[in-house]
């Protein structure tokens, strides 16, 4: 794949009720932002990188990258970010991430696109051997217009538009670890130790 066909779009609008309402892309792991790990391994996969927020505007624009607002004001979840990110791109597809994922995989959007591809599908999203990680996907940006329409109802599971169009899913069970999000501070912990033994590994 071309890499120059996605623009990344990393979702950082939400509440994040369950780590009680602490935005979570700033969180701090080994005295790093959250996102800063999501940044460091979607760059070299993409064209470009968005970053879809609703809050600390001023805090995120720190980290050098467009800044993409939903349009649909209340904090309407990962959609609203999408739709809003698909306007304002200008590449054919957008790959989607959560702010809170810092050990994404370093293949995962030329695997989606191959996946893609092999079944000429509009969506690809990775199933990671257990279940559908929905918010990693990747859209073909000619979808725009049937997302805004969905959105003016009142259903937000992103599921349910996903199965509208042709939805691919890429076997990801090898890289379940990639999918570890911070929802707790159990997870921090686990994802810190993720990282520590990643770097050391590196080290090696």
């Amino acid at each position: 794949m071309s890499k120059n066909r996605v623009t990344g779009v990393i979702l950082a609008g939400g509440r994040a009720r369950r780590m009680g309402g602490e935005d979570k892309g700033l969180v701090q792991i080994n005295n790093q932002a959250m996102i800063s790990y999501v940044i460091d391994a979607l760059h070299p996969q993409v064209a470009a990188i968005v970053l879809n927020i609703n809050r600390n505007e001023s805090t995120y624009r720190r980290f050098g990258y467009p800044i993409v607002a939903d349009d649909l004001a209340g904090f309407q979840g990962p959609l609203a970010g999408m739709a809003a990110a698909m306007a304002r791109v200008s590449t054919e597809y957008i790959f989607t991430c959560p702010c809170d994922g810092p050990l994404l995989a370093g293949d995962i959007v030329a695997r989606l696109f191959a996946a893609m591809t092999a079944e000429g599908g509009d969506i690809c999203v990775p199933h990671d051997g257990d279940r559908l990680q929905s918010v990693c996907a990747l859209i073909d940006c000619r979808l725009r217009e049937s997302l805004l329409e969905y959105l003016t109802g009142k259903d937000r599971k992103i599921e349910h538009w996903y199965r509208q169009h042709k939805l691919v899913l890429a076997d990801f069970s090898d890289e379940q670890r990639c999918f570890l999000n911070a929802n707790s501070p159990r997870d921090l912990e686990a994802i810190s130790t993720h990282l520590k033994g990643s770097r050391q590994h590196e080290g090696h």
